[in-house]
């Protein structure tokens, strides 16, 4: 029996300024290639789901299918799908787990991903090769190709919590409501998804309370998830759901 890894199928072709060899003509290989002649089987004059990297969804039409590249003639017409008005603040979780968020909050339409340090982040976590630029690049365009989205999200990385929580926070927030994900708190059904800008989630094991601290005096308002204790990669897209459902 044979399974395809769902992160690796591409709902959309993305395509970057470095693919066009003509105005209107893109040509493709390695691993896209690979995805159109292998997955897809696509043949000449096939028409394919197109994306230009911070642009335009269109559609891609096989004009050339060579051994090793394949040619689209493209026209791109429509706009990416609404993003998430959410920013996420989240612990750096374990490099194995960080790639798997990345790819799965930027198919969730998150914009603005913040990676920030915790007393429970593991400072090994941060000299990892799951936290390099061009790693933490491939899982959002593995994100994007899933949801058919084409905006790569902002990635900002904060090593150090105090700074981060006194100087950026308030900034982060300041038009709109900051969630902080915690067991202790109230339910996040009891209060209104109005207004809502930022969400935090720690790591495994939870922020500190004087972290907890940090977060409520810069004005997050701490909420719980329900009974169950969740893993970060599953309690992410979780509580995002809750939020986009609270009060509909």
């Amino acid at each position: 029996m044979c399974f395809v890894k769902v992160w690796n199928y591409m709902n959309l072709i993305l395509i970057f300024p470095d693919d066009f060899i003509k105005p209107k003509t893109v040509r493709l290989r390695g691993r896209r290639f690979l995805h159109i002649k292998d997955v897809l089987k696509a043949q000449q004059g096939k028409e394919l789901t197109v994306g230009i990297i911070n642009g335009k969804i269109g559609f891609g039409v096989v004009a050339n299918l060579a051994n090793d590249s394949v040619d689209l003639e493209v026209n791109f017409k429509y706009d990416p799908p609404k993003e998430s008005s959410i920013n996420l603040i989240l612990a750096l979780p374990r490099p194995i787990v960080l790639r798997r968020i990345i790819s799965s909050v930027t198919s969730l339409g998150v914009k603005d991903i913040y990676l920030i340090n915790s007393w429970r982040v593991e400072k090994s976590y941060w000299n990892s090769p799951a936290l390099s630029k061009e790693s933490l690049k491939e899982q959002m365009i593995l994100g994007l190709e899933q949801a058919k989205d084409t905006i790569l999200p902002k990635l900002h990385t904060e090593r150090l919590f105090k700074p981060f929580v006194k100087s950026k926070l308030p900034n982060i927030i300041k038009d709109g409501k900051g969630y902080l994900a915690h067991p202790k708190a109230a339910a996040l059904g009891a209060v209104s998804k109005e207004g809502i800008k930022t969400l935090a989630i720690g790591p495994e094991g939870g922020f500190i309370d004087k972290e907890i601290e940090s977060f409520v005096s810069a004005g997050f308002i701490p909420f719980n998830a329900g009974e169950r204790i969740l893993r970060v990669e599953t309690a992410m897209p979780y509580i995002l759901g809750m939020i986009a459902s609270c009060g509909k």
